[in-house]
């Protein structure tokens, strides 16, 4: 009674002499996947990084900029980890460095 499915459960007959994909060829999918996400995912977030580090680093007293809080401002003064932006008359803000998220655009002014 069960013994046409117990022959359709057994194993698969093998090929004379094939063997299976092993080795590297099971891994090459994976190594795509890799590949692909590197040169659309992570190469071009460091590439904004370095970007971004480099306006950083050339700010320069009466540079309007804009924070990543939304702020807009003239850099009034440049120290190693902060910087002073005059918002207003007689309103300064200290910012951190990192917070300074580029320079105005001449469409913002």
């Amino acid at each position: 009674m069960f013994t046409g499915l117990a022959y359709a459960m057994g194993p698969a007959a093998q090929g004379g002499g094939q063997g299976q994909g092993g080795g590297i060829m099971g891994f090459l999918p994976l190594i795509l996947i890799f590949v692909i996400f590197y040169f659309l995912m992570i190469r071009p977030q460091q590439k904004k990084a370095k970007e971004h580090k480099a306006m950083l680093d050339s700010l320069k007293k009466g540079d309007k900029v804009v924070t990543s809080g939304g702020i807009y401002g003239l850099v009034e003064e440049v120290r190693p980890n902060t910087i002073t932006l005059k918002v207003a008359e007689n309103v300064k803000i200290r910012f951190g460095r990192g917070y300074i998220a580029g320079l105005q655009s001449s469409e913002d002014e």
